[in-house]
């Protein structure tokens, strides 16, 4: 037997107090049951792609961790990017994507492709320009994101490489 998804209000013991023995603020005393429907769709965006913000300041009142999910449609890559701050930790859900950065600098730069299955993880330091790509013509790619900021940092750049004070 399968147990019922859990219903909004679930799990909230009303009587739990702080310290001082009043009410606890709603948002730090009880565990958010985010659906898949409930996404948000009002995150910051990259052309490419889709991000849909799971856990933030602006859904469960993070004020540490951004959580979420990133699609990217077959065929697709998206504008060259990073996230300011935030560390970011991707977990691929399902499809093949495609992470490309550029490591190295000066005559020694050179743009790397990491391919991916469903399974693996990828760890984006701060400031790193990167892109994602789905080569694949008919599966969508989808990853599960968790950033070390409570909301999503998007700086989208010209191009991969780092920009010189000659540019």
């Amino acid at each position: 037997m399968t147990d019922p998804l859990t219903v909004p209000g679930e799990g909230f013991h009303p009587d739990f107090r702080d310290g001082s023995g009043h009410p606890a603020a709603p948002l730090h005393t009880r565990l958010h049951h985010i659906r898949a429907e409930s996404l948000d769709t009002g995150t910051a965006q990259t052309e490419g792609m889709r991000r849909f913000a799971a856990v933030s300041g602006s859904t469960v009142g993070s004020e540490k961790l951004w959580m979420g999910q990133t699609h990217v449609a077959p065929a697709t890559s998206s504008s060259d990017h990073h996230h300011g701050e935030s560390e970011t930790a991707i977990y691929v859900q399902s499809g093949h994507p495609e992470f490309v950065f550029v490591d190295g600098h000066g005559d020694q730069a050179e743009e790397v492709r990491l391919r991916t299955s469903p399974g693996d993880y990828i760890f984006v330091p701060p400031y790193v320009p990167h892109r994602e790509e789905n080569p694949d013509p008919a599966e969508e790619a989808v990853v599960v994101i968790a950033r070390s900021t409570q909301e999503a940092i998007v700086v989208n750049l010209p191009h991969l490489y780092a920009v010189s004070e000659d540019d």
